[in-house]
């Protein structure tokens, strides 16, 4: 039986919109490379193992949901990016270093802004024709 929480985020991820999909990814990625990133600094390695497997994982799925034959140059681009993110990961996992979950945070934290923009533009757009239609 799951948990109200639990059962709240299955909610919100079934009725997302694919662009919300994408921030909650971007989201899951800083919150698990933040985790850890801590976890290396107090030594605990279990955790930071747990924290960048999971922030892998998220990374791998963002890769997997493009769409790179509508998406062209910029679908190509993104997927060098996570294959990269990725590798970095990896690489902190390996060697329990934060500096390269620390890059691949800063990557995401740049890209964050422009996904949210793009997600709140589709917003406004859906919410107009929602209004147009009801004055139909």
């Amino acid at each position: 039986m799951l948990n109200p929480y639990q059962r709240y985020l299955d909610t919100t991820a079934e009725t997302a919109t694919p662009l919300d999909l994408v921030l909650m990814l971007y989201q899951g990625v800083l919150r698990f490379t933040g985790q850890a990133i801590q976890a290396v600094d107090r030594h605990d390695i279990q955790e930071a193992h747990r924290s960048l497997v999971r922030a892998q994982d998220i990374v791998s799925e963002l890769a997997a949901s493009l769409n790179r034959e509508e998406g062209g140059a910029t679908a190509k681009n993104l997927l060098a990016l996570y294959d990269y993110s990725y590798r970095r990961l990896v690489d902190a996992n390996v060697r329990k270093d934060a500096a390269p979950a620390e890059e691949v945070a800063q990557l995401f934290r740049d890209l964050l802004p422009a996904w949210q923009e793009v997600a709140d533009a589709q917003r406004q757009q859906m919410s107009s024709q929602s209004r147009m239609a009801v004055a139909v």
